[in-house]
């Protein structure tokens, strides 16, 4: 198998783009396979890789269904609703918590209390 071509950050050549950057076109892969990877070199670390693909070949995106819609609300509300008071926080239950914030700090759920 060979190997991918690989770029530094900013010298990839024209046509091609990452996901971010194809669903900023508003366009998807679309099932076409990863051509080149784009490295971004960090200090005592290893290099951020991003894969390419090419922009001629990919898709439109997927037009957001009434069903797709309803099903991703849900899933919003599931991960916003607390399993300990059942009220909407208003924003994504931490999963370190394991509850809302409001709950986590009442005396009767903390662990570390005698």
């Amino acid at each position: 198998m060979a190997a991918l071509p690989s770029y530094r950050w900013h010298l990839a050549p024209e046509g091609l783009a990452t996901r971010r950057q194809l669903r900023a076109l508003g366009l998807r892969p679309g099932g076409q396979d990863v051509v080149a990877e784009l490295h971004r070199p960090r200090r005592r670390r290893e290099p951020l890789v991003a894969f390419l693909y090419r922009v001629d070949r990919a898709k439109p995106v997927r037009p957001m269904t009434p069903a797709r819609a309803a099903a991703l609300a849900a899933a919003m509300l599931a991960r916003r609703t607390c399993p300990t008071c059942r009220l909407d926080a208003g924003y994504c239950i931490p999963r370190s918590l394991g509850m809302c914030v409001p709950c986590h700090d009442l005396p009767l759920n903390r662990e570390d209390t005698p």
